[in-house]
């Protein structure tokens, strides 16, 4: 109408698949990928994945398994997982960045699996050497 000059703007509602509420590993996920506009055949192509994982990820009805949180941490562009307080949750914390297993982690640091264990759930506290070599291990990553 020509004597109509009036402009309507609005941002468009987010996706009904966005998560209402950001709590799991799985709604980062799909809040980046959908924040990003990509189709989860390409997330699952720069995580090194197949379609159906990033599918059981966002739906929350499995969870990465170690190896693969260097990469969903890359496609996240940060840590999802909450700074940890205690030395038990910083070890299992920065294995996890690494995407080591408990084994590979314990080897990194010269100790047997089990006493890599032990420091993890707070049954056995690091002491002198052990310490330092856990502080150059985390200082490496």
């Amino acid at each position: 109408m020509p004597f109509c000059h009036a402009e309507l703007r609005a941002s468009k509602p987010a996706s009904i698949h966005y998560p209402k509420e950001i709590n799991t590993l799985g709604d980062h996920i799909r809040a980046r990928r959908l924040d990003l506009k990509l189709p989860q055949r390409q997330v699952a192509d720069q995580i090194g994945v197949d379609e159906a994982t990033i599918t059981n990820w966002e739906s929350n009805a499995s969870l990465p398994a170690i190896r693969y949180m260097p990469a969903v941490i890359r496609f996240l562009g940060y840590d999802p997982l909450p700074f940890p307080i205690a030395l038990p949750e910083l070890l299992v914390k920065a294995r996890r960045v690494l995407g080591q297993s408990q084994r590979k982690m314990a080897e990194k640091l010269g100790v047997d699996p089990g006493t890599l264990l032990g420091w993890e759930t707070g049954r056995h506290q690091p002491t002198g050497q052990n310490l330092d070599l856990i502080e150059k291990a985390l200082q490496s990553k």
